[in-house]
């Protein structure tokens, strides 16, 4: 039986630690992620139409977005801060969902991935479309996230199917 992958969030004790990437290659790294976020026909017309009361809510999930990925090792105890070259985030309207699609793609050149970066843009756009059209529907879902796409160091490339 080969060996199963080993977590490297966790030293030989078994107690969490951030993973020491200074022996690593600095290469280009990518990753991209998606999700979603459904409401009611109410609220996505309220979206699509350009009524809500806090303003453009694509526009402001947009940057939210773009402000989540650069404060990923902020939230998450365990992430490396890295030197973000690009951040891009997209929502899509989709009229079957209802909802907006939301996905993220950043880039940088450094020891490790930016995996947690693209989950974290993805996260923080639908938890500001939530955000700001709750007062019209408390009942919206987020979900399908994940990591569609990932390339770079040692693991090489990733692709969602």
């Amino acid at each position: 039986m080969a060996d199963s992958p080993k977590l490297t969030h966790f030293d030989a004790k078994g107690e969490a630690h951030m993973v020491d990437v200074s022996e690593k290659e600095i290469t280009s790294r990518v990753a991209t992620a998606e999700g979603w976020i459904k409401m009611s026909r109410e609220a996505f017309d309220i979206i699509s139409e350009g009524r809500a009361k806090k303003g453009d809510v694509l526009a402001v999930a947009q940057l939210a977005g773009i402000m989540g990925a650069k404060q990923c090792a902020t939230l998450i105890p365990l992430c490396h801060p890295l030197p973000i070259s690009k951040v891009s985030v997209d929502l899509v309207l989709d009229d079957t969902l209802p909802g907006v699609r939301v996905e993220a793609t950043v880039k940088t050149t450094g020891q490790t991935g930016v995996e947690m970066e693209a989950l974290t843009a993805v996260n923080v756009a639908a938890l500001t479309v939530y955000d700001m059209v709750k007062a019209v529907d408390k009942s919206m879902e987020i979900g399908g996230i994940r990591v569609t796409l990932k390339d770079g160091g040692k693991s090489g490339r990733y692709t969602a199917e």
